[in-house]
């Protein structure tokens, strides 16, 4: 059986010299050939070695893009080459690889190691801070999966969360703006968070927000809900059911919670601009219906696909 561990070494020193240098695509796969020829001879896997090379290079712009957001205080240029491209390879394989044949487990559990073993002293604490804080967003697949015997637990017997989120509004002179949490994806999105057991879902909405905003909300009126499913490390997957609200706040500076994982920024947007904002598919019907209660008029997908064809 090949050694994957070792064909993604030699991945990693090929991508190395392809950053280092600026090899062309060409170039670089003319260095994997190379490399392959004097680390791993007749390891006989020299298509994975390849499907790696060319999914890193081709998605790298994608890649880049997540690094920045999950570690937003280590601009690339300043990350080691080493980490940059262990971060590189470890996130196409957590993002892009077919999950049955790379549990998203052994992405994150390589790259630790290809950090500990190619980088400095702390490059596997940072590789698995950075890939950690990405899993986390993904849900921890596969973190759950304690035997491969494990029985699926049907839908309707997962426990349940409850989490309270809210289209918080303002009005500052004579314009109405949207309180909006940006997370590591780039996506903007509604803030929520969990709902204490003792607690009714308009005050935990009300706490949450104000925890991960700093913003101190007004209840208005029911806007809807939404349910997802979520793996927990030590029960499970579970069904996260979110309770949205319409909301109002003053229009005061936001702040948003440093301990906050998976998310990098938050602001207020002019109502006018929100839409053409990118949004998760299933947080749109939301944020339209509140927009729509707070304007008295329809505004639907349609309108906001209009707007962004004259960009």
């Amino acid at each position: 059986m090949a050694n994957r561990h070792l064909s993604r070494s030699v991945v990693l020193q090929t991508l190395f010299e392809w950053d280092f240098r600026t090899l062309s695509r060409e170039d670089a796969r003319a260095a994997l050939l190379r490399n392959a020829e004097e680390f791993s001879p007749g390891a006989g896997d020299l298509p994975f070695m390849e499907e790696l090379l060319s999914g890193v290079i081709d998605r790298r712009g994608d890649l880049d893009l997540v690094i920045e957001k999950a570690a937003p205080e280590w601009p690339l240029p300043r990350i080691a080459p080493v980490d940059r491209n262990v971060l590189r390879l470890g996130l196409f394989e957590l993002l892009f690889a077919d999950r049955s044949k790379v549990p998203a487990k052994v992405a994150l559990n390589e790259a630790i190691e290809l950090g500990k073993s190619f980088g400095g002293d702390t490059s596997g604490r940072f590789v698995n801070g950075v890939l950690g804080a990405v899993y986390k967003e993904l849900g921890e697949p596969g973190k759950d999966e304690v035997s491969k015997k494990r029985k699926e637990v049907p839908y309707e017997e997962m426990p349940v969360e409850r989490l309270g989120g809210a289209v918080v509004y303002a009005r500052h002179k004579g314009e109405l703006y949207l309180a909006l949490v940006h997370d590591i994806f780039g996506h903007w999105t509604l803030s929520k968070g969990h709902i204490e057991e003792n607690e009714d879902a308009e005050g935990g909405t009300v706490r949450e927000i104000k925890e991960e905003m700093g913003l101190p909300i007004k209840i208005i009126e029911p806007l809807g809900d939404n349910e997802y499913v979520a793996s927990e490390p030590k029960v499970g997957k579970k069904r996260k059911h979110v309770i949205y609200f319409l909301a109002e706040s003053p229009f005061a500076d936001i702040k948003l919670e440093e301990t906050k994982g998976g998310l990098d920024d938050a602001r207020w947007f002019k109502l006018r601009d929100a839409l053409d904002l990118n949004f998760y598919e299933d947080i749109l019907p939301i944020i339209e219906k509140g927009i729509q209660k707070l304007t008295g008029t329809q505004t639907g997908s349609k309108e906001r696909g209009a707007a962004k064809a004259k960009k």
